[in-house]
């Protein structure tokens, strides 16, 4: 952000951390508690919702640990904290999972949806492959990304919180009036036992997903000014707090009444499932692809940054509409092919919410506040911030499994790009 203004409010920080979190999991939160059931169901949700913004928390007060000096992004603080040669091999590859991986899920979701919307909406229309829709969707943003920054995509941000906040209201008012069927079920899957395991471990992946946001949060908080009298953190934490509220109000009505109403057969997007009003069902999906399209560009902008500073930097390209076209279209391009390849929803949720997201949502945090901070052995803090470690850990090595497991046994009768 070296150079570039500082002009965002407080509530910047809310809507863009809206748009970066509640996004394609909510969808599938009933989905992953047909795995869980009740219990476990809720209390993940219920500890995932209260550990990250603990390492929310954490983050934001790590953006200015040093006084004078902002950690504008996520890789300069772990330069910071582990070195200037270890700190981005640490902290980059696992920033981009989340942010690529990201991208990826938006795709095959704004694809999806769009494709619903016509459906709907257009009862005689040819009907076109899947592929093609998330090929127009991709579409949208070979020009949104030429954007040039955070600043720029303000408006497309908010619009995206209010869609979002919106959508999830749908989703949860429409498997509310839809009531509970006779024949709805909240009894284990009926499957093999390793089967079963793989889809739990799915499952906890899907709902780590939905409690995203940390890998863009030290870029959205370079956005607002600082002064000794007011440090950025203030704000930032106002805004955080503020969208984890909205978090709460999105997240636990369509995981909790998504599930009452359809029990362990609810599909992997509960919006599919909603057929009645068809109006109401057609404008949730819309929304979700105007949702996903800000949130596509939060993510992507972070990665546009990096890319583009580097090619500067070590190619000694100049700075411009050029540079900017190219890196950007080309982006876009690969993230288009990867969904249009793999539009397993709900594995691909999964699999990248243990690979990269319990990483930066649950570990890296926690790692880097003991680097920093160094609290007391055995204080609260420190106890705190082990555990996190712990829980992390074991989110990621389960759900990556069971992801990847699942997208394995997926493709296998799956026709690509019909």
């Amino acid at each position: 952000m070296n150079g570039r203004p500082r002009e965002a409010k407080w509530w910047y920080s809310t809507f863009h951390t809206v748009t970066a979190m509640v996004g394609a999991g909510v969808l599938s939160l009933p989905y992953a508690m047909a795995y869980l059931g009740w219990g476990p169901g809720t209390l993940v949700m219920a500890f995932s919702w209260c550990i990250t913004l603990y390492t929310m928390w954490q983050l934001i007060q790590l953006h200015e640990s040093i006084p004078g000096v902002r950690f504008d992004r996520f890789y300069d603080l772990g330069r910071h904290a582990f070195g200037p040669r270890l700190g981005p091999w640490i902290v980059l590859p696992q920033q981009f999972i989340v942010q690529v991986g990201c991208a990826i899920v938006y795709m095959v979701t704004g694809g999806k949806c769009l494709k619903k919307f016509i459906e709907i909406a257009c009862t005689n229309c040819t009907p076109i492959k899947q592929s093609y829709w998330i090929g127009i969707f991709g579409g949208l943003h070979f020009f949104l990304s030429q954007l040039p920054d955070f600043n720029s995509i303000s408006c497309v941000s908010l619009a995206a919180a209010v869609m979002s906040l919106s959508y999830s209201t749908i989703a949860w008012m429409g498997s509310l009036s839809r009531g509970r069927a006779p024949t709805v079920s909240y009894a284990y899957k009926k499957m093999s036992g390793p089967d079963y395991m793989f889809r739990v471990f799915n499952a906890l992946g899907q709902i780590t997903s939905a409690f995203v946001g940390h890998a863009v949060v030290l870029e959205i908080q370079a956005t607002i000014p600082s002064t000794p009298e007011k440090p950025s953190r203030i704000p930032m934490w106002k805004g955080t707090v503020w969208a984890y509220f909205i978090n709460a109000i999105c997240y636990f009505p369509v995981a909790l009444i998504g599930y009452w109403a359809f029990g362990n057969d609810v599909p992997d997007n509960v919006l599919v499932a909603l057929e009645k009003p068809v109006w109401l069902i057609a404008a949730a999906n819309l929304m979700v692809v105007v949702h996903v399209i800000g949130s596509y560009q939060v993510y992507a902008m972070p990665v546009f940054d990096v890319i583009e500073r580097t090619i500067i930097t070590r190619l000694n390209v100049p700075q411009g509409l050029v540079l900017r076209l190219v890196v950007r279209s080309a982006y876009v391009a690969f993230t288009l092919f990867i969904a249009v390849t793999f539009p397993f929803f709900g594995d691909l949720l999964g699999f990248f919410g243990g690979f990269g997201f319990a990483s930066t949502s649950y570990i890296l945090p926690n790692i880097i506040w003991l680097k920093i901070k160094r609290p007391q052995r055995f204080s609260l803090s420190w106890i705190t911030s082990w555990g996190c470690i712990f829980v992390g850990a074991f989110i990621m090595l389960a759900s990556t499994m069971g992801g990847l497991r699942n997208i394995i046994a997926d493709s296998s009768t799956y026709q690509f790009y019909t």
